[in-house]
């Protein structure tokens, strides 16, 4: 009998025990879960104020047309990107630098179709090209010799 009333109070004991135990784990993962939620909160504030001054930058790139225009200049995907991007918000500066581009790239479209003449006519289109990069590097309006006054009356509507 004192063997039962013995491990009687034993289980009591490790049950006891047990329930002591689960509660400091209980309260150990409540206060885990309120440092995690902190945490989550600090790291929600931070990227919320990241994404924030990514929009800002992002629209201070968009608002300025210099960087339009000489995205214009990079090929023809770079001349459809940067029509993309001033559709949206029109500036007069990167919409000059667009039409120009536009014309200067039919104009050496079809002078490769000319054999030789046309073939040296298309170098003189590298050095408009080159004109036209510094003009918007320079932040300036510069048209292009000869035709660019053309381009700026032919392409008014882009």
């Amino acid at each position: 009998m004192a063997d039962k009333k013995n491990l009687k109070e034993d289980l009591n004991d490790m049950l006891g025990d047990a329930k002591e135990s689960a509660k400091k784990a209980v309260d150990k993962a409540e206060d885990f879960a309120d440092e995690a939620k902190e945490k989550a909160k600090e790291v929600f504030e931070d990227v919320k104020e990241t994404a924030s001054e990514f929009a800002d930058d992002a629209k201070q790139v968009l608002s300025d047309g210099k960087n339009v225009a000489i995205i214009a200049h990079i090929t023809l995907i770079g001349w459809i990107i940067a029509l993309i991007m001033n559709s949206n918000n029109k500036n007069e500066f990167a919409s000059f630098y667009i039409r120009q581009m536009l014309g200067l790239m039919i104009l050496a479209f079809l002078l490769s179709f000319v054999p030789m003449l046309g073939w040296f006519l298309n170098l003189g289109m590298i050095v408009l090209w080159i004109i036209s990069l510094m003009g918007a590097f320079e932040g300036q309006k510069k048209l292009v010799p000869i035709v660019g006054e053309y381009f700026q009356d032919w392409f008014k509507s882009v």
